[in-house]
């Protein structure tokens, strides 16, 4: 029975009736691919809602109800494990349905999981956005991740690696464009707060953390903005004591618009799919000799499921999850990264609009590498792309440290230049890695299944999104306490308590509620007191340049497929590797 046939009312949708016909120019393929990965690549911006999300009642400022950085970053988290799951699901669905099924719905996941987690932000309901946004628009993302990969192989066997990376580059670019447009989206949307007045003009009270005003109309709940912040109202603000739950982030808003936007977009895109018709191949092309791919291009094919019992799987495995694992959790707090460390010590550079222009340019870096890293490897080889990526990585990551630190105890642009340089650099390897790994996988196991494997594979990524943003919120928390600890230590208990309206022993109700935070403790420390804030990434950027080493080895101990894993297709002879 055909799919066709299968496929009922929705066998426009099947693999059978999209076909090319002969003549067919491959080139119309690619667009349709990156306008879908446009879409999805949008959540690399997710960091843009960080700032929104988790001042979503204050508006100005965290208000004590308000969801902390850490249970908003696992939203990104829990869509990067969604992604995986279902593209291991899809990778062989695929296969059997064709890319245009698949890119469809898509399209209903992703714009309908922006459309669940505009409701949940509406609700101030959590659960509802890592449902939405989390679950279903996570398995968005990994069908429309897997949908172009190994359409794209077939269609340029002669340039698998190009093809994966125009792809893929959709991907890394979906938050160049989101970027600002989230931004601006969310400043049309936003509605500022109920203005009480000044600090000093308006009493209030600590009760259990929380900050109290007593108006003529009763005792409500404020937040204090200082001039920073009150600066990110619509319009500008003014210093002061605003009222909790009476603005608007517009985060809501833009999440609904997006969802629409979206949908309408990934559909057209993934009506434009084409397949090759069996046997195709480019006028003129012929593969390489065996003796100049080194015995890494194979000419057989692994079954998808055959794939799993192979080192060669495993150790690309671990390549792609830790690469990703180093970068990923970076990616996940971008913004709020690069605030902290060089934000207290360059105010007047590194702005909020500075931060924003940061993110914007992860996603240039990530976009590009992805192309230029994929390309280059159709000349260089996969391997000796990945050993660029562990090799330099490393000396990256360890690099960090150095320029946050040093850029603490004496500001300077050369540090922040470095910073930026280097982070650039890394977030090019990742997107490379990412555009690159689809090109091997079909250079290890052939092009027949390399849909399927390629959506096994993407469960490294799945695992990565866990990792990574585990490592970077839990150690930042750690360094976080620490250093609130030892600046509460230096400080005057009398001052301390005239800060912030309790007696020192209630710092940890103080500290859970928002109220003490380490830039309000540097107000009242010690002269000369150095600020911790640019130091609380250290330890990560250790972790993750370890990460790269050991995937370094893998990466370096790979080896051709054994012939016994080989599936011979009906009416085709094993061949010896390319």
């Amino acid at each position: 029975m055909s799919n066709a046939h299968s496929g009922g009312a929705l066998s426009f949708l099947m693999k059978d009736n999209i076909v090319a016909r002969p003549g067919f120019n491959r080139w119309l393929v690619p667009p349709a691919s990156i306008a879908i990965h446009l879409c999805i690549g949008s959540v690399y911006a997710w960091s843009v809602f960080n700032p929104a999300l988790t001042r979503e009642l204050g508006v100005v400022a965290p208000a004590a109800d308000d969801w902390s950085l850490s249970s908003v970053v696992w939203i990104f988290s829990v869509a990067i494990v969604f992604l995986g799951l279902s593209a291991a699901f899809a990778g062989k669905w695929l296969e059997k349905v064709g890319p245009r099924m698949v890119g469809v719905v898509a399209a209903i996941l992703w714009g309908g999981g922006f459309v669940i987690g505009s409701l949940g932000i509406a609700g101030h309901e959590l659960w509802l956005i890592y449902f939405g946004y989390g679950v279903l628009g996570g398995c968005g993302l990994g069908l429309g991740y897997v949908s172009p990969v190994s359409t794209l192989i077939r269609w340029f066997p002669d340039r698998r690696g190009m093809a994966t990376g125009m792809a893929i580059m959709g991907f890394g670019g979906g938050a160049m464009i989101a970027a600002p447009v989230k931004v601006w989206l969310l400043s049309i949307y936003a509605k500022a707060p109920e203005y009480l007045g000044a600090t000093d003009a308006i009493a209030t009270m600590t009760e259990a953390g929380r900050l109290f005003a007593q108006t003529a109309s009763g005792r409500i709940e404020v937040v204090v903005a200082s001039a920073a912040q009150a600066t990110s109202l619509p319009g500008g603000g003014a210093a002061g004591v605003y009222v909790v739950g009476t603005g608007n982030t517009g985060a809501a808003s833009t999440f609904m618009t997006l969802g629409i936007v979206y949908f309408i977009v990934m559909l057209i895109a993934a009506f434009s799919y084409r397949v090759p018709a069996e046997g195709w191949k480019p006028e003129g092309w012929q593969p390489k000799p065996a003796a100049e791919s080194n015995g890494m291009i194979t000419r057989n094919n692994v079954n998808i499921d055959q794939a799993l019992k192979t080192p060669q799987f495993w150790q690309l495995w671990v390549m792609l999850c830790f690469n990703v694992t180093a970068g990923i959790g970076v990616i996940g707090v971008a913004r709020t990264m690069m605030s902290e460390i060089y934000g207290t010590t360059m105010p007047l550079i590194v702005t909020a609009a500075f931060a924003s222009t940061y993110v914007l340019m992860i996603s240039v870096f990530n976009m590009v590498g992805r192309f230029f890293w994929a390309s280059t490897s159709d000349y260089i080889g996969r391997k000796n792309t990945y050993h660029c990526f562990f090799v330099l990585g490393t000396l990256l990551y360890l690099s960090i440290p150095y320029f946050a630190t040093a850029g603490a105890a004496s500001p300077s642009m050369f540090y922040l230049v470095g910073f930026y340089v280097a982070t650039m650099i890394i977030f090019s390897m990742y997107g490379g890695g990412f555009a690159t790994i689809p090109a091997y996988l079909a250079d290890m196991f052939g092009t027949m299944h390399v849909g399927g494997i390629h959506g096994r594979l993407l469960t490294a990524w799945s695992t990565a999104g866990v990792l990574g943003p585990l490592a970077i919120t839990s150690l930042r928390e750690m360094s976080v306490g620490r250093a609130i600890s030892d600046l509460a230590s230096r400080v005057d208990p009398a001052a301390f308590a005239e800060k912030f309206g309790a007696p020192l022993a209630q710092i940890d109700q103080l500290v859970a509620a928002k109220t003490v935070t380490i830039s309000r403790l540097m107000e009242i420390a010690p002269q000369g007191t150095v600020d911790p804030t640019p130091s609380l990434y250290n330890t990560t950027m250790y972790c993750m340049a370890a990460l790269l080493v050991a995937a370094f080895f893998a990466n370096l101990l790979l080896r051709p497929v054994k012939a016994h894993h080989h599936h011979p297709e009906p009416g085709r002879a094993t061949a010896p590797a390319e």
